[in-house]
């Protein structure tokens, strides 16, 4: 399912959401409008590494974020693999992966940097820079 998010395209897979293509819509709408903090969704997660990561991710607010760090370590693995996991999310913005941060930079986000800021500023996160290395 294609899908706009502040003016931004998003692919979802809604085939792992039990709802219609209608209400993810709505929803999405509801969030940009600043009507909707969590999602009311039942989504059926992958069964691997990716589907833990994911309901890790879930697990965080609206308005806060976690690094690749935190949530390696709450999952006993490497940043990168969480990383890794992050970029096969079938269900951004609702399963907010967004709010997944590097230590020292927003880090990265499959639907492109800009979208992934302009989703934490509407949170009221103060996006960090990238560092020069």
């Amino acid at each position: 399912m294609r899908s706009h998010v502040f003016d931004h395209g998003i692919e979802i897979d809604d085939s792992r959401i039990d709802a219609s293509s209608e209400t993810i819509r709505e929803q999405l709408r509801e969030y940009e409008d600043g009507a909707r903090k969590t999602f009311a969704l039942e989504i059926e997660y992958p069964e691997d590494f990716t589907g833990a990561v994911m309901r890790s991710i879930a697990a965080i607010p609206f308005g806060e974020t976690r690094t690749y760090g935190d949530l390696a370590t709450e999952l006993e693995t490497a940043p990168i693999a969480v990383g890794q996991a992050c970029g096969r999310n079938p269900i951004p913005v609702v399963v907010p992966c967004h709010r997944v941060v590097g230590h020292d930079s927003p880090g990265g986000y499959g639907g492109g940097l800009e979208l992934k800021r302009c989703l934490l500023e509407h949170e009221g996160i103060a996006v960090p820079e990238a560092k020069r290395r």
